[in-house]
């Protein structure tokens, strides 16, 4: 599994097929919307690649009501509106629970949806539920290496509601495949419902564990990765954004602990903004250099032992977590009000995005992690 992704990094181009579908995400709290964003897996993760000048392609699927522009066009349903998610919360809540719903679906992603080409990497990262089965299992065709993001197997709709909650994996169409895909990223929510024991028999298991950091488990070895420290506002999409660096790192040549670490950076990022983030182009050109460097200090060192060393954390691990550490800045961006009614305005989603890609709230969300019910069994 990692053996491929050393393979593939020595060619001169990388190519990674990103197969989920954005989406409109409304935050509500006591009964008012208070934020509204681009959502979906896919546009989080393209906040990263395309920083990063990873070099990508994007099979997403909305309906013609879709609000945002966005850097990689989705395909347009005829035959369903885009998916649209409602995070409820409360400040009456003694836990800062967040309810999240699923109001309408757009249509999934298919087998006939994909290109007919070859990857390096592939990313199966739906969030409403459009990866199917068949889906997954043509992008193993496709790709040499697939990542997968647990949440796009084992969510759950509630049929009246939409309500979201999750089921084994082990009772979905989705186990078979468990032993041909290369990581499993699950947030510690989700790891439950997955096996992590099991799991990484057969693949890299990476499950992110927010102020904590994350833990990469292989077959034979088990690796705690270092947090970088953040001020939370919204968690949304922190998972996204990990994926994203982890997966950029791996492109770049990274060893698994490195690139694990490139995610924790960019999920810490992520937490600190609401809704889609910005990242500071002078940051990252920073971490860009840093990520460059650190694949030329350590190629050719991977050669003599198969995939052996690319699971271990290298000698110097700590110096790139400080070298990170410090490319680290926190931008500071105008907050615009954007404030509706949930009853007195159900059209809000078809008004003009603010900042061409999000409206922002007058205020931070919370300060607090929101635990969706989705992590109850």
């Amino acid at each position: 599994m990692v053996k491929e992704a050393k393979d593939s990094s020595v060619s001169t181009t990388h190519r990674c097929l990103i197969v989920g579908n954005y989406c409109h995400d409304v935050l509500i709290k006591d009964d008012a919307v208070i934020a509204e964003s681009l959502g979906g897996a896919a546009s989080f993760i393209s906040a990263v690649l395309d920083g990063l000048s990873v070099s990508s392609d994007y099979i997403s699927k909305v309906g013609p009501d879709f609000v945002y522009s966005v850097n990689h066009r989705p395909i347009t349903s005829s035959s369903s509106k885009t998916t649209v998610f409602h995070a409820y919360f409360s400040t009456e809540s003694t836990r800062q629970d967040r309810i999240l719903k699923r109001v309408t679906a757009c249509d999934p992603v298919t087998p006939s949806d994909l290109p007919n080409s070859k990857f390096d990497f592939g990313l199966a990262v739906g969030v409403g539920g459009e990866i199917l089965p068949e889906t997954l299992e043509r992008m193993i065709e496709m790709c040499k290496v697939v990542f997968v993001d647990i949440q796009a197997l084992i969510r759950v709709f509630d049929p009246v509601d939409g309500t979201v909650n999750l089921v084994h994996l082990n009772q979905t169409g989705f186990w078979p495949l468990l032993n041909r895909i290369g990581y499993l990223k699950a947030s510690e929510d989700e790891a439950p419902f997955v096996d992590v024991e099991e799991a990484r028999k057969w693949c890299c298991v990476v499950v992110t564990k927010g102020k904590d950091g994350c833990t990469v488990y292989s077959k034979d070895e088990e690796l705690s990765i270092a947090p970088f420290p953040a001020y939370q506002v919204d968690p949304t999409g922190a998972g996204d954004s990990f994926l994203g660096g982890l997966v950029a790192g791996l492109v770049d040549g990274l060893a698994v602990p490195d690139a694990a670490l490139l995610g924790n950076f960019f999920g810490s990022l992520t937490v600190g903004q609401i809704g889609l983030p910005k990242f500071d182009s002078r940051m990252v050109q920073k971490v860009k250099d840093e990520v460059l460097k650190r694949s030329l200090q350590h190629f050719g060192s991977h050669e003599k032992h198969e995939d052996e060393p690319k699971r271990l954390k290298p000698l110097d691990h700590e110096e790139f977590l400080a070298a990170l550490g410090a490319a680290k800045v926190v931008p500071s961006y105008p907050i615009k009000e954007c404030k509706w009614d949930l009853h007195s305005s159900p059209e809000a989603l078809e008004q003009p995005a603010c900042n061409g890609h999000r409206r922002l709230p007058l205020n931070p969300v919370c300060e607090e992690p929101i635990k969706s019910v989705d992590s109850k069994p």
